[in-house]
């Protein structure tokens, strides 16, 4: 135990979590989207030894500097592109992630979202709650049939091989772009064709689902252009970061039938949601929930606390995403 040390826990999590580092340090939990605001973090940061963040956090360059004391950003969630981790590295601050523990959670929802938008699963159960249900109708929210088509997966590590795993037993057939081919045995398993372009993915697949990190390379990687490639009945999935899409050109997309449908679980500019997109039909929209299960969250947030346990104590985690 050592109350010396000052824990920031941004907003609440999961119990045994907090409780984990409150039994060892002395632990202050934020208000839910108090740090969201650049300008609280500035004020409050440089008191902290070690904060535990969000995804919606900014700890930007200047937020960074201006933490004097602080020796590790503990983020909790697998992407940090919510953190200068440059800036950390010459600050001399360790920055951890959470990878591997949410990558079973992530790949069931991203193929839930699949199958309600492929379903109309949605949009069936709002008329529903209408009153509009007026008995077995043979030609009532047709969808898409997923047996034989193609998923186009753009990301294929941990999270975009388990969606892919998940379409084998639908009966669909895999094709995929990723930075490196995947190795042969894996391609095997999956039967996965490997396309070298992303452009060529988006004209053969019948559904793109997006597994791929945020780079100066993937913001708006589908964009305007690359939609007006796809198929007119194809489908669209973004469980990875929202800016990969462009919200607006996606949004045109939709509503000129340029393509049938889209579900999203991340946005380009979160909390935010493009304001075409709420009143679309064709358009499945969560929260940001892929990964939110009990059993996830709870092994994120230990991830997460186990790497400031670790560099508070002098030993240096796995997860760390910036080697000093």
């Amino acid at each position: 135990m050592d109350r010396a040390k000052r824990i920031l826990i941004t907003e609440p999590i999961m119990q045994a979590v907090m409780d984990k580092l409150s039994a060892r340090f002395d632990v202050t939990v934020g208000r839910r989207g108090y740090y969201n605001k650049k300008e609280n973090l500035l004020n409050e940061l440089r008191d902290y030894d070690a904060v535990l963040c969000m995804l919606s956090n900014p700890l930007d360059r200047e937020v960074i500097e201006s933490a004097g004391r602080l020796r590790i950003i503990a983020n909790n969630a697998v992407g940090y592109n919510n953190i200068d981790v440059d800036a950390a590295r010459e600050a001399g601050i360790f920055v951890a992630n959470t990878p591997d523990v949410l990558t079973d959670a992530t790949a069931d929802g991203t193929f839930a979202l699949l199958l309600a938008v492929a379903r109309r699963i949605p949009e069936a159960e709002r008329a529903l709650r209408r009153g509009e249900f007026d008995g077995w109708n043979p030609t009532g929210f047709l969808g898409m049939e997923l047996r034989g088509k193609t998923l186009g997966i753009i990301g294929m590590g941990r999270i975009g091989t388990g969606v892919a795993r998940r379409a084998l037993a639908f009966g669909m057939k895999i094709a995929y772009h990723n930075r490196s081919r995947a190795d042969d045995a894996l391609e095997k398993e999956l039967g996965a064709a490997y396309i070298d372009s992303v452009p060529e993915l988006c004209r053969q697949s019948d559904i793109i689902s997006l597994h791929c990190p945020l780079t100066a390379g993937t913001k708006h990687l589908i964009n305007g252009e690359i939609l007006t490639l796809m198929k007119k009945t194809a489908i669209l999935i973004n469980a990875s970061r929202g800016p990969v899409v462009d919200e607006a050109a996606l949004a045109a997309a939709l509503k000129s039938g340029t393509i049938a449908g889209a579900g999203l679980d991340v946005y380009e500019h979160e909390p935010e949601v493009h304001p075409d997109l709420p009143a679309l039909e064709n358009c499945v929209l969560l929260p940001h929930i892929t990964s939110a299960t009990h059993e996830t969250r709870e092994a994120m947030g230990h991830l997460a606390a186990d790497a400031i346990i670790g560099i508070l104590g002098g030993k240096a985690p796995e997860s760390i995403a910036n080697l000093l």
